[in-house]
């Protein structure tokens, strides 16, 4: 895979007025012209994978700063802990994805099941492997919002995916801001009846 090269753009760009050249300027005036526009443009700014790495980072993570914030001001039962933290994937470091929230909850057939919230800035399928979690990754859509649940590992004493559940350990996955707070709650939930409530909004 050709290796991505970023550079900085900048906020606004002045579009030159056709015609207008600083030579002329000079012989027409007799006077250099101090204006940028006359200049020759400056040239791009390339940035180090570790630099487009960090300013991905700040921006998972105002996002998940305000999903958090959503979350808690729902209902006052249903509180999360704000656990955050992002990584960026490696040869493309412009996409990463944000850790917001980790909770417990029962339902269906399992009890006390473990789980982590994510926000990502691509969507995927999600893979039944630890080496390649993210696949058919597509970046043209703005965000992803998934849960996956979660159990320690004694060896490298870290939480890692319960595949126990699902294959993939994938709670659900979408890419609707709405549904992922709607499911999200709906996890939060302390009992059934909050749950039918939450699933009516």
């Amino acid at each position: 895979m050709q290796k991505l090269r970023y550079y900085a753009a900048k906020a606004t760009s002045k579009v030159p007025v056709p015609g207008k050249a600083a030579h002329t300027e000079f012989l027409r005036t007799g006077r250099i012209s101090r204006h940028r526009d006359d200049w020759v443009p400056e040239e791009r700014r390339y940035l180090t994978f570790d630099e487009v790495a960090a300013r991905t980072g700040k921006r998972l993570e105002a996002a998940a700063e305000t999903t958090h914030t959503r979350i808690n001001s729902f209902h006052r039962s249903i509180k999360f802990p704000k656990i955050i933290f992002h990584r960026t994937l490696e040869q493309t470091p412009h996409l990463g994805y944000c850790h917001v929230t980790a909770a417990r909850t029962s339902f269906a057939k399992y009890a006390d099941v473990k789980w982590a919230f994510y926000i990502a800035n691509f969507f995927a399928e999600i893979g039944e492997t630890e080496e390649a979690f993210f696949g058919q990754i597509k970046p043209d859509y703005s965000r992803m919002y998934f849960a996956v649940a979660i159990h320690p590992e004694k060896e490298s004493k870290s939480m890692v995916i319960d595949r126990s559940i699902r294959d993939n350990g994938l709670l659900f996955r979408t890419h609707d801001p709405k549904q992922a707070l709607k499911n999200v709650l709906q996890l939060g939930a302390k009992d059934a009846e909050l749950r039918k409530i939450i699933a009516k909004l």
